[in-house]
C-alpha cells in the first residue's frame, strides 16, 4: 500500500509542486500546515475525507483521481465545468462542479493567491442536486 501511497503523492507533486497551474491567471499556492507525514494539508484534503481534521483517512477514491484537480482547473471554461464562487465564514470558495464526472474541486481564494482545498468525487444524488441549486444561486457572483 505504501507504494500506492507514493505513486499518488508523486502525481501530486507533479501538479502542484513542481509546475504549479494558474487559476484565471492568479497562482495556486499550497496550504502546508498542519503537515502529515511530511506531506501538506492541501496533499491530504485532497486524497482523506473526515470531518475531525486529525482524523482523516485515505480515501481509495479520492486517492485514484489525484490527477483530476489540474485539469478541472485549468480547464474551468469547459461547459461541462459550472464555476461558482461563494462564502464560507471569512473566506470566499471557488468551486469547479463537473457533474457529467461527479466531480467538485474547491479553491479557497486568498488576497494575492488561491490555495486548492480540496476535491472528491460525489456520489449521492442529492448531493448533485444541493451542489446544482448553489450554482444556481451563486453563478453571478464576481470570483
Amino acid at each position: 500500500m505504501a507504494e500506492f501511497f507514493d505513486v499518488v503523492y508523486q502525481t501530486f507533486c507533479e501538479d502542484f509542486v513542481d509546475d504549479k497551474p494558474l487559476f484565471r491567471g492568479q497562482r495556486l499556492g499550497l496550504k502546508r500546515y498542519p503537515e502529515y507525514d511530511g506531506k501538506s494539508a492541501t496533499f491530504w484534503h485532497m486524497i482523506s475525507d473526515g470531518k475531525v481534521e486529525e482524523d482523516r483517512e485515505p480515501n481509495i477514491r479520492r486517492c485514484e483521481r489525484i490527477g483530476w484537480p489540474r485539469p478541472s482547473i485549468e480547464n474551468e471554461s469547459d461547459v461541462e465545468i459550472k464555476v461558482w464562487s461563494e462564502k464560507k465564514g471569512g473566506d470566499r470558495r471557488i468551486l469547479l462542479w463537473n457533474e457529467a464526472a461527479s466531480y467538485l474541486v474547491i479553491l479557497n481564494k486568498r488576497k494575492e493567491y488561491i490555495l486548492p482545498w480540496t476535491a472528491y468525487t460525489v456520489e449521492y444524488n442529492n448531493q448533485k442536486r444541493k451542489l446544482n441549486k448553489r450554482w444556481e444561486r451563486n453563478k453571478d457572483n464576481d470570483i
